[in-house]
């Protein structure tokens, strides 16, 4: 299904929120330098979620590239991947289906304490998708949710009627009420590398990034961008810090 008109579209203002309560810590902001191996950031979010659960660390969002690679998700279906020697394939505890990583998108893993929030899953989701609408105006681009389809989406008229092209994914879990994985928004990846999978088990619409859309855009930028619209929808941030891979 796609797009049924622009007022399905939720631009900025539009947005309910997922703040924390009265006295939490700021979010730990933190940046990867370089490529992330998918084991280590799943060791590492499995580490955080422990100790943000037993009150030990603050919530973290963390923003990483990985090398090349697909993910599948609890939904996953074998015959949705296509090339399964392509590039390595790891199975993951995150809802969804199929999913691409690889240098020039952003992935931002987001271990968030619902408790101190709201424990409400559908409401995450839908700030989750906030989020990146929001970030994605600042570019001027417009996005929004496709009924019956996960992740975000931009028309695409130039490449026919009807035809929508997925720009970011989402793919979660949560445990005891802490959330781990987060998003992925391509920025500028090899958008070829999408054909190794039926991308969220969808094959009638395509894949775009910010650069195929015309936007050239640094990935700092995109970075600034993230955060901003966060604060606005999740509350504060901490300093920003850096972590090696």
């Amino acid at each position: 299904m796609g797009f049924t008109g622009d007022s399905q579209i939720e631009t900025a203002g539009t947005a309910r929120t997922m703040l924390p309560a009265a006295g939490s810590m700021p979010v730990e902001w933190t940046i990867a330098e370089g490529l992330t191996d998918y084991p280590t950031a799943v060791a590492e979010m499995e580490a955080r979620v422990a100790a943000i659960r037993d009150g030990e660390a603050p919530e973290r969002v963390w923003l990483v590239e990985h090398p090349p690679l697909y993910t599948a998700g609890t939904s996953a279906q074998d015959a949705d991947l296509l090339t399964p020697d392509r590039f390595p394939v790891f199975r993951t505890g995150r809802g969804g289906q199929y999913t691409y990583h690889g240098p020039g998108q952003r992935v931002a893993y987001l271990m968030l304490d619902l408790n101190r929030r709201q424990p409400d899953l559908r409401l995450f989701v839908h700030t989750l998708e906030e989020w990146i609408i929001h970030t994605l105006a600042r570019f001027n681009v417009t996005a929004g949710r496709s009924p019956g389809n996960v992740g975000i989406w931009v028309k695409r008229p130039d490449k026919g009627i009807g035809r929508e092209d997925k720009i970011a994914a989402i793919g979660i879990r949560v445990r005891r009420w802490v959330t781990f994985h987060g998003i992925s928004l391509n920025v500028d990846p090899v958008l070829d590398h999408f054909t190794g999978i039926v991308p969220c088990g969808i094959s009638s619409q395509g894949v775009t990034s910010l650069t195929d859309l015309g936007i050239t855009a640094s990935m700092e930028e995109v970075d600034m961008a993230l955060r901003a619209a966060f604060e606005e929808l999740f509350g504060p941030t901490g300093p920003i810090r850096s972590a090696t891979p």
